[in-house]
């Protein structure tokens, strides 16, 4: 069985105002595909890397793992017009090599700090369970809004999970999800885990980490800056 890592290396990142997809940006001098890749490179567990590129960036990306060692870096499909197709695009990819019970981990480039157990429970959770899906608890006094700018309810945290990423699959199970999304009109489902409930499908956790940001924002970077000198 193998253990794929599916880089998702397709935004445009509007919210860092930047001109440089934000995956592409540089955090002390290293961008932060590089800094993903290097995660999933040094996993002993994972067999394959695919990413699914913004096009144009293709041959960057090829350059930045050649700098940085990334041997296990097999596959580049194009990105789509939202996350969904980008998703599809990089299965359909996997498609033509592996098999329906090699394990895919979905992963945002934009997650560079995942850590190393995160993947490795992720990974046993999708064979055990046929899917994984790395979560938090929501910690946070959760209120409901109808206008975004008041509430008079609040729901209960306890019944929630935040999600993150590596989400993992068996490679049919979440082929076939597609395929019936598209059947159901589903085009722009927010994640896979969404995607697979909105298709009839019951997921599984996996733990996360709150370590395991995700650098939407100016904000984040600097969030990720202090963890990488954290670990120094």
């Amino acid at each position: 069985m193998t253990n794929i890592a599916l880089i998702i290396a397709g935004g445009v990142g509007a919210r860092m105002a930047q001109a440089v997809p934000k995956q592409f940006l540089t955090v002390f001098d290293k961008p932060i595909i590089a800094y993903t890749l290097e995660k999933f490179e040094k996993h002993p567990a994972i067999d394959v890397i695919a990413v699914v590129c913004l096009e144009g960036w293709e041959n960057i990306l090829q350059s930045y793992a050649k700098q940085y060692n990334i041997t296990k870096l097999k596959h580049i499909a194009h990105s789509g017009a939202v996350g969904q197709e980008s998703i599809k695009n990089g299965l359909d990819e996997l498609a033509k090599y592996y098999g329906k019970d090699d394990v895919v981990l979905i992963h945002d480039a934009i997650r560079p700090n995942v850590p190393t157990e995160v993947i490795s429970e992720c990974i046993a959770i999708t064979k055990q369970n046929g899917n994984a899906i790395v979560c938090v608890p929501c910690q946070e006094a959760m209120l409901e809004t109808n206008d975004k700018k008041s509430s008079t309810s609040s729901y209960p945290r306890d019944n929630l999970k935040r999600t993150q990423t590596p989400q993992g699959f068996k490679l049919g199970d979440i082929l076939e999800a597609h395929k019936k999304a598209k059947e159901l009109g589903i085009m722009n489902s927010v994640a896979s885990c969404t995607l697979m409930i909105e298709t009839g499908k019951k997921v599984y956790f996996s733990t996360g980490s709150e370590k395991n940001i995700k650098l939407t924002t100016p904000e984040d970077i600097e969030i990720f800056k202090a963890l990488l000198k954290g670990s120094n």
